[in-house]
């Protein structure tokens, strides 16, 4: 009892002193995404200055070009043209020649802000990205640590597996809330962006300029409805609401259309038996099985055809999922790339609660079968 009342002390220390790091690691990533907000913003002011010196540097130089062909002209004949005319034209020439000089020293050195703004706000950008995957990391540990550990030492043999398989799938929730949250951050978060500054510009245009207000409004009307879709897409990611209207054979054959559309891959799906609706529980855990499978072919198979096949009698559900692509040795799944185990883990997970059987048929070269069977719930 000592040796385990010490070990859970220094488990706890250690669980304090990560969380504090994490916390540090958050302050820094919310300071890097801030800077370089505030980075993009002057990226975007400077563009924009430069953009328009270099219009002016463009009319200047016309400008200056035609001084001096006005400043030949009027050199070449004393008999037509008095000295005041040479001499202003003299000037003139000579003016715009500054300013010309004047204008494109200033070209250069924003040229030279815009450069090393860009390349400010590209370490911000990365230096937020590290901050993100280590606090990641370091949850992950966290949410491992904390887990239950109780009679540990009546079964570790039996535990070792389980704590392997706890770990992985604890890492592949957490990569899942970071795939959201970047889905979120780089679509709608960053299009109400968009749309926030877009609608300032209008506000500018209203009494100046109508027609360039009507371009901006079809443009902002582009970016919403982008957004609603990206915000749609992620829903439906999130929870496959077709399930709750249509049904699983419809829904299914909706994602897999659209799975054959975003990835260029043929995939034929074949239903048999019953189209009366099973209980949600089931009917998530098979579209998600499904999901999950066609997500590891794409990913890794190399394949160039694929068969879904469902087969839903009275008592019992059947479901195979086949590719014809590289395939792989099952034995050394568990030893082989980590993003490669998350899905597979995610579907014995689903397998395990419907107290089915799963089996992988594959060997190098002769393509991967992920077959499924379970008894329907009473």
């Amino acid at each position: 009892m000592v040796v385990f009342k010490s070990l859970d002390e220094i488990i706890k220390e250690t669980i304090d002193l990560i969380e504090k790091n994490k916390e540090e690691i958050y302050a820094i990533a919310q300071a890097a995404e801030v800077e370089a907000i505030r980075m993009r913003q002057e990226v975007d002011k400077v563009r924009q200055e430069t953009h328009d010196i270099i219009v002016r540097v463009d009319n200047l130089e016309r400008d200056e070009k035609r001084a001096r062909l006005r400043l030949m002209e009027v050199s070449a004949d004393f008999t037509k043209y008095s000295e005041t005319d040479i001499k202003d034209a003299y000037e003139t020439a000579q003016q715009l020649q500054i300013e010309l000089i004047t204008l494109r020293a200033k070209e250069s050195m924003l040229r030279f802000r815009r450069d090393e703004l860009e390349r400010g706000l590209k370490r911000q950008i990365e230096t937020k990205q590290r901050a993100e995957r280590l606090s990641s990391q370091v949850g992950v540990i966290l949410q491992y640590l904390q887990s239950d550990l109780q009679n540990a030492a009546d079964r570790l043999g039996e535990m070792q597996q389980w704590q392997q398989m706890a770990l992985r799938i604890l890492e592949a929730q957490e990569e899942e809330r970071r795939r959201v949250a970047r889905e979120i951050h780089d679509g709608p978060a960053q299009s109400m962006a968009n749309v926030v500054m877009r609608a300032e510009f209008c506000m500018k245009l209203l009494d100046k300029d109508t027609e360039r207000l009507r371009q901006e409004l079809v443009a902002l009307q582009g970016v919403v409805r982008g957004s609603l879709q990206d915000t749609r897409k992620i829903i439906f990611d999130l929870r496959p609401m077709a399930l709750d209207d249509i049904g699983l054979p419809a829904a299914l054959k909706k994602f897999i259309a659209n799975y054959r559309e975003q990835y260029g891959l043929p995939v034929e799906f074949q239903y048999f038996g019953t189209q009366k609706r099973l209980p949600p529980a089931v009917e998530v855990a098979i579209f998600r099985i499904v999901q999950e499978g066609l997500n590891n072919i794409y990913k890794h198979a190399n394949a160039t055809n694929v068969l879904v096949k469902l087969e839903v009698l009275p008592k019992k559900v059947n479901l195979v999922v086949r590719d014809d692509g590289k395939g792989f040795n099952p034995d050394k799944l568990d030893r082989g790339p980590r993003q490669k185990g998350y899905g597979l883990m995610g579907v014995r997970e689903r397998v395990q609660l419907l107290k089915g059987d799963m089996e992988i048929l594959s060997a190098p070269g002769h393509g991967t079968s992920l077959v499924v069977n379970f008894d329907m719930p009473d």
